[in-house]
């Protein structure tokens, strides 16, 4: 397993350690970058983790309502960084004409497509209805498991949650541990102002569906408009006590492929 140390760069770990003893050293790599980047930017955050791995590190991005904060950085430091969009087939068409018209407009050159496993799908989810049934269920059939087995190649990767987003999101670390990965988010500490600002300075496009009323956007089944003085992720799972999808609150790993 490699492990990236703020001062001496990628480093393998000693042939032999056990899972705890690699998980430990990973999540102290993730408090030692954390501390290094406190301060930091978010241009500097991503151009950081750029340099520690090059050909290593790959963003993920659902395209909603704030992502092109993130991405606008994100091509500011390399455009040709993978971006790993989670399609389910359960999206809205208007994010799925977002994703093209905002990569097209930051020139973003490696935007991957991630769907589900037709045979996972075949297997629990032939109807399509696993969404009203097993919301865990189904985001793990149609997020988690896809998102764990594209990031199988990298090493690190970028997300785009904000501190000020609420729940398990408030005490959001700069760098954390994901499994034998480090994820970076480089957008924790701004504040919705500072990203509102953001979206005027550099002219960036709106998603759609934001001047309909929906704060935060993912599947058509899951996804509602926001009440008045709504949080940032209100109108996801709206009446259920489930306020993530997954692929933040588990180490992601991927499973062997179904038959």
């Amino acid at each position: 397993m490699l492990q990236i140390s703020p001062q001496t760069g990628p480093q393998g770990s000693p042939e032999g350690s056990s899972q705890a003893s690699s998980q430990e050293q990973t999540e102290e790599t993730a408090a030692d970058w954390a501390a290094r980047l406190a301060s930091a930017s978010p241009h500097a955050i991503i151009e950081a983790a750029a340099r520690a791995l090059p050909g290593r590190l790959s963003v993920v991005s659902s395209f909603g309502t704030e992502s092109a904060v993130l991405l606008k950085f994100v091509a500011d430091v390399d455009r040709s960084l993978p971006v790993l969009f989670l399609d389910t087939l359960w999206l809205f068409k208007e994010t799925l004409a977002y994703r093209d018209v905002l990569a097209a407009h930051l020139g973003l050159s490696d935007v991957r497509t991630i769907t589900p496993s037709p045979s996972a799908l075949a297997n629990h989810d032939p109807k399509s209805d696993l969404c009203f049934l097993d919301q865990d269920a189904c985001c793990h059939l149609r997020k988690v498991a896809p998102l764990a087995r594209e990031l199988e190649p990298f090493a690190c990767w970028i997300s785009g949650r904000k501190r000020y987003q609420g729940g398990g999101r408030r005490g959001l670390a700069i760098v954390e541990a994901d499994g034998p990965r480090l994820k970076f988010n480089p957008l924790a500490a701004l504040t919705a102002t500072e990203i509102g600002a953001i979206f005027a300075d550099a002219d960036l496009p709106r998603h759609p569906l934001e001047a309909s009323g929906f704060r935060s956007i993912g599947c058509i089944p899951c996804t509602s408009r926001a009440l008045g003085g709504a949080t940032a992720r209100d109108g996801r799972w709206s009446g259920l006590v489930k306020t993530e999808c997954g692929i933040h609150t588990r180490a992601l790993k991927a499973a062997a492929p179904e038959a």
